[in-house]
């Protein structure tokens, strides 16, 4: 972060991306809001997809996970503080995850370097490690985010060990997957877990209004939803910020195109065509069915 300039550095991969703040601002995926006029100014900016363009810019903007950071949640103390420890952000897809990883990047003035654990391997996290190095001389932080970090092989991962371990550098990874199971024990002893819960309807309706207001695009068309039809987008995201974001997107298209101006739950339903359950017969989601299944023959419950 430079000061003077108000400036923040990304670097995924082998590409920077640099990222200037607003001067009122004190804080950079999905969960908030973003200053309409600031995307006017930018038109490769409204090309881009909701979920991207709906992006919060600081941690106060984020929407959801309060046990997290809430005024009483788990991370709040160490982000007043501006002080940070390496984690594992635990939860399903579109909860927010890669997204706080980079506002907490932002927010303690850090710079972020994100790698995916499916294109990326040993030399790439070998390369991060030795940036981090060289920052750390200059007392600039090195936030490292993994994402998919349970895709990691044992190999990659003890690679991270000892930067982790000295403090080198910051590790967050994120994972859908249960980190008992996909995390090996020695970086898993060496980060804290925090489990990302699914967007409840209070926190999904507050994105979409937050949509309608403040997007430049969809504000301009200036649809109504039925109640039915408001009801029904939230139920569809099952709790993914980004399913809501991407359905609502291809709703109002939809509605522009055929010059309607009062979104129905008919038009909802032919929209999404369908909603479609999330299984994993590999994940963990397997296994609490089989268990709930099983509970439920051992308690001879017809109904459950």
């Amino acid at each position: 972060m430079n000061s003077t300039q108000n400036i923040c550095t990304f670097h995924i991969g082998q590409r920077s991306q640099t990222y200037a703040r607003p001067d009122s601002e004190t804080g950079g995926d999905l969960f908030g809001k973003t200053s309409g006029s600031s995307m006017q100014n930018d038109p490769d900016q409204l090309s881009h997809p909701l979920p991207d363009r709906m992006r919060p810019r600081t941690v106060d903007q984020f929407v959801g996970q309060e046990h997290l950071i809430g005024p009483e949640g788990a991370l709040r103390p160490l982000l007043d503080k501006g002080r940070l420890h390496s984690m594992i952000f635990w939860g399903g897809p579109g909860v927010g995850k890669t997204t706080l990883a980079r506002l907490i990047a932002n927010h303690v003035e850090a710079i972020f370097d994100q790698i995916s654990a499916v294109a990326s391997g040993v030399a790439d996290v070998r390369k991060v490690i030795q940036k981090a190095r060289a920052r750390r001389t200059n007392n600039v932080r090195t936030l490292m985010f993994i994402d998919e970090i349970h895709r990691f092989n044992k190999s990659q991962q003890d690679a991270l060990l000892h930067a982790v371990e000295e403090g080198v550098l910051t590790l967050i990874g994120a994972t859908t997957e249960n980190p008992s199971f996909e995390v090996i024990s020695p970086l898993l002893s060496r980060c804290r877990v925090y489990r990302f819960q699914p967007l409840p309807h209070e926190q999904l309706d507050k994105l979409f209004q937050r949509a309608l207001k403040d997007d430049p695009l969809l504000s301009e068309f200036q649809v109504k939803f039925d109640e039915d039809a408001h009801s029904a987008l939230l139920d569809l995201a099952n709790g993914d910020a980004r399913e809501l974001l991407n359905l609502l997107e291809r709703v109002v298209e939809t509605a522009q195109h055929e010059s309607i101006d009062q979104i129905s739950l008919a038009l909802i339903q032919r929209v999404a065509q369908q909603a479609v359950s999330r299984y994993d017969k590999a994940g963990e989601t397997h296994y609490d069915t089989i268990s709930a299944f099983i509970k439920t023959v051992r308690n001879s419950d017809p109904d459950a």
